[in-house]
């Protein structure tokens, strides 16, 4: 009886032997597999990182144009520039509308990538280092589609508007085109006329299809030329609840004023005013 029990007990063992060798090829399989999945998976996080890094290396060690350069280059080709933000238009679907500015000129930054956290980072003064494409509108030059980051070196700069008025009608007024302006002793003229036909001295949208809230419309001469200026508050720059918005809503006919603003371009001076003064 001993030696059958004792074959038996060989199977027995042999059987459980075997079973333990089973179980450990299957945890040896799972635990490749697991090893390769997160080499995979950091291989990819790794290639990912430096990719975002190679972008963000690239626009930063772009060679930055200086204004000159920027307003020589060819239209549709890509530039890069350093400003200072001077004014925010609008942000919508993680894209802001900027007016920048340094020593030398002006820039309008359309539809450039930015989240809205980020947005809010856009105060008056800040450094930005920008690239984008150059482009052209009705005249008015912009870099389009740019992506930008901050310039955190302690730098800032808001620019003292640039009493352009005796430029007024003269080809030299495009050279300082985006650039922060003053009108000096403009005088209102009408925008139209009401539904008794009295003369309005300004109009909502340029045609006086709008309401308040859309674009303000007004126009306006200097000295004892006749040439009539049309200037305008944007309202996605300055809305209905500002200080100029309500100022223009103010105005009279025959009024003397002196305006500051945007040297924004459309088939010709279209500036965007941000203030306006009752001189007389």
């Amino acid at each position: 009886m001993k030696k059958p029990l004792a074959m038996l007990l060989a199977l027995t063992m042999a059987f459980t032997m075997a079973g333990c060798a089973g179980g450990s090829s299957t945890e040896s399989k799972d635990s490749t597999a697991s090893e390769d999945t997160a080499e995979a998976k950091e291989n990819t996080d790794t290639e990912e990182a430096v990719d975002a890094s190679e972008d963000t290396d690239s626009e930063a060690g772009a060679d930055v144009m200086s204004y000159d350069e920027y307003m020589a280059a060819d239209l549709d080709s890509q530039v890069t520039v350093q400003a200072y933000v001077q004014a925010k238009q609008s942000w919508y679907e993680d894209k802001a509308t900027v007016y920048a500015q340094d020593k030398d000129g002006g820039y309008f930054f359309y539809d450039m990538a930015c989240p809205e956290d980020e947005y809010d980072l856009l105060t008056p003064g800040t450094k930005i280092q920008v690239t984008g494409y150059k482009s052209e509108w009705s005249g008015e030059t912009e870099i389009m589609d740019g992506r930008f980051q901050i310039i955190d070196d302690g730098d800032t700069y808001v620019a003292d508007p640039l009493d352009v008025t005796q430029m007024l009608g003269t080809d030299e007024l495009i050279n300082y085109q985006n650039q922060f302006v003053s009108f000096k002793g403009m005088t209102v003229e009408a925008a139209g006329q009401d539904a008794n036909g009295n003369d309005v001295p300004f109009l909502y949208n340029y045609d006086g299809s709008g309401a308040q809230g859309d674009d303000l419309y007004f126009n306006v001469t200097v000295g004892d030329s006749e040439e009539v200026y049309t200037f305008t508050v944007e309202s996605y720059l300055c809305g209905s609840d500002t200080e100029v918005y309500k100022a223009v809503e103010a105005l009279e006919v025959g009024q003397t004023i002196d305006c500051e603003g945007f040297l924004y371009w459309y088939e010709g001076a279209n500036p965007h005013i941000t203030s306006v003064t009752v001189a007389a």
